[in-house]
């Protein structure tokens, strides 16, 4: 019997086998962006809150409105591809969230190395959505899952910029542009973190801190926001402006402060001569709530202009009343500030009957964008009190014990040599607090301004608890 030479027993012309399994990081991934959307698959539709029929109409009129973005809405335009679907805007929300979330765990090289990064991203996002209201902002028609993201994006951009390619850098200055463009308290946050990174700078040598911060690339991409807005206002609606509504937020503060009553009642003739401002004449009508000053059909706002005429008196009554109750005006700024950054809880607004959205899908939209809008659960009301309440039982403790975590970070980053990560800790600390001051003080406080920030806090703390977990030592390379 011939025995076949080696080189033919070992040569095998047969198709390789392969091998049935499961491709475990791309499942992680795959659920980590169903997760984001979770939300939105159950209910059937994106989620929508009382604006989201404002930035489709800045697109529909061509206009600028106080608190509204056009470049929102501008955004909600393309991504749904001309009002086809509201999934496009979904699922782009989610794919950048997760996306920036990937690029911050590589960074600070957190997980098990025998993790792919995109199991990371995949496992942290399913970790957010379970514990935070991450998901609900992330199906949501609204700008404010871009506000944490803008976060995330001045953090690469400052201290991270090193560990990303020149692609991925341009892309996270692309998110962190829009992000700005899209809400005006985003640029008054992002101006704050810029001033922040620059004292990192300064500080990082004398306290020996393993960071490397770079002011240039955010103090760049805030600088062109600013010039963006008004021009791009100018092409679009002929207005070469910012987005305006300002005044009429920090006086609905005011109002329900009461200092904005107490203003009036002191300085409105009563002998019957001229008086300075059209709400003299409407004192009687001003209750002590901003939502219905603002919001109300019968706001004595209305009478004076509404929306679109009133900003004038508003401003100069707000200058006003602050130069004449400097001390008063800063006390209730902090005390609005601290309930803010107390205050969130998940769900706000979204159990609510939202007109304005309602009218635009039922007049203004496609009729196949505004039968799967009516026959979603949120519009049947089965998005309800209740069910938040349920997750926040969850969402409510596990932030408090998130922003307490982030001290703990601080500290534990600077005995193990995590100076990364302690520096993380103490940006996102003071992202909150500002976003606190700017909604809480120069607004009025909301849960969903602070709820849709929180989830920052809970990534750092599981970052850092993760690599406390592998016994990681010192900045990664």
């Amino acid at each position: 019997m011939t025995t076949p030479p080696a080189s033919t027993l070992d040569d095998d012309d047969s198709p390789p086998v392969r091998r049935v399994g499961i491709d475990w990081p791309r499942l992680t991934l795959w659920l980590g962006v169903i997760a984001l959307a979770g939300p939105a698959v159950w209910n059937g539709f994106a989620i929508v809150f009382f604006d989201t029929g404002g930035y489709i109409r800045r697109v529909l009129d061509g206009s600028l409105e106080a608190g509204r973005s056009v470049f929102y809405g501008l955004f909600l335009y393309v991504s749904s591809a001309g009002w086809l679907s509201f999934w496009g805007p979904v699922l782009v929300q989610c794919a950048a969230t997760l996306w920036l979330i990937h690029l911050c765990l590589r960074a600070h090289a957190i997980g098990p190395a025998s993790w792919p990064p995109k199991a990371r991203a995949g496992a942290m996002a399913l970790l957010l959505s379970a514990f935070t209201g991450i998901s609900w902002y992330s199906s949501q028609l609204m700008p404010d899952i871009w506000m944490p993201l803008l976060v995330l994006c001045l953090w690469l951009l400052g201290f991270k910029g090193y560990t990303m390619s020149t692609r991925e850098r341009a892309g996270v200055a692309l998110i962190a542009l829009f992000s700005l463009l899209s809400h005006m308290s985003g640029m008054a946050l992002a101006i704050g973190l810029v001033a922040v990174t620059g004292m990192a700078r300064l500080l990082a040598l004398r306290l020996g801190w393993k960071i490397q911060p770079r002011v240039l690339p955010p103090f760049a991409i805030v600088a062109a926001s600013l010039i963006l807005m008004p021009l791009a206002h100018l092409a679009l609606v002929g207005q070469a402006s910012y987005t305006p509504g300002g005044p009429f937020f920090l006086y609905g503060r005011l109002v329900q402060d009461g200092l904005a009553q107490r203003y009036l009642a002191e300085h409105c003739p009563t002998d019957g001569s001229p008086a300075p401002y059209k709400l003299c004449a409407l004192q009687s009508r001003l209750t002590d709530n901003a939502n219905d000053f603002l919001w109300h059909e019968n706001s004595p706002l209305n009478d004076i202009g509404g929306w679109k005429g009133a900003e004038p008196e508003l401003a100069a009554l707000v200058k006003a009343t602050i130069l004449a109750y400097p001390g008063a005006f800063l006390t209730t700024a902090l005390t609005a500030t601290g309930e803010q950054f107390l205050t969130i809880r998940s769900g706000d607004g979204l159990t609510e009957w939202h007109d304005m959205t309602r009218r635009v899908f039922d007049q203004m939209l496609p009729i196949q964008q505004d039968l799967e809008f009516n026959a979603a659960r949120q519009q049947k009301k089965e998005i309800s009190p209740a069910l938040f309440a349920a997750f926040n039982l969850a969402h409510v403790p596990v932030g408090y014990l998130s922003m307490i975590g982030l001290l703990g970070v601080i500290g534990w980053g600077l005995r193990r040599d995590r100076h990364d990560l302690a520096a993380f800790a103490l940006f996102v600390a003071l992202a909150l607090l500002g976003n606190a001051f700017i909604n809480g003080a120069l607004s009025n406080p909301h849960d969903r301004y602070q709820s849709r920030m929180i989830w920052l806090a809970t990534m750092v703390v599981a970052m850092a608890a993760v690599t406390w977990r592998e016994g990681a030592k010192g900045e990664p390379k």
